[in-house]
């Protein structure tokens, strides 16, 4: 499966995803740090890759659009990157297996 990790989540996340056998880019890694949500959506859209972020504009876009990439709309606070890692670990399979299902918006907290 492939991912697109947006810029409010860390890049060890990117790291993480890899290792259990995921294509993974940070937006950082492509330059596209400071780029618009669009430019972001369509260069997800283009390497058919799921969105990970926090931000709620592209869960509002998935919600609305019948195509283009799937997101993962990581609804957790503010913690350690240690935590956030373990925290993705344990909900890793489920997100994986509702991609595979074809959903297009998942919400996790």
């Amino acid at each position: 499966m492939n991912f697109l990790v947006d810029a409010q989540l860390l890049p060890a996340l990117c790291a993480f995803l890899n290792a259990q056998g995921h294509t993974v880019w940070h937006v950082v890694d492509i330059g596209c740090q400071k780029a618009v949500d669009r430019v972001i959506w369509d260069e997800a859209d283009k390497r058919q890759a799921t969105v990970v972020t926090k931000g709620e504009d592209f869960a509002s876009r998935a919600a609305m659009k019948t195509e283009g990439p799937a997101v993962v709309w990581v609804r957790v606070g503010n913690c350690s990157n240690d935590a956030l890692l373990k925290w993705f670990e344990h909900l890793l399979p489920e997100i994986v297996t509702r991609l595979q299902s074809g959903e297009r918006l998942i919400e996790v907290r």
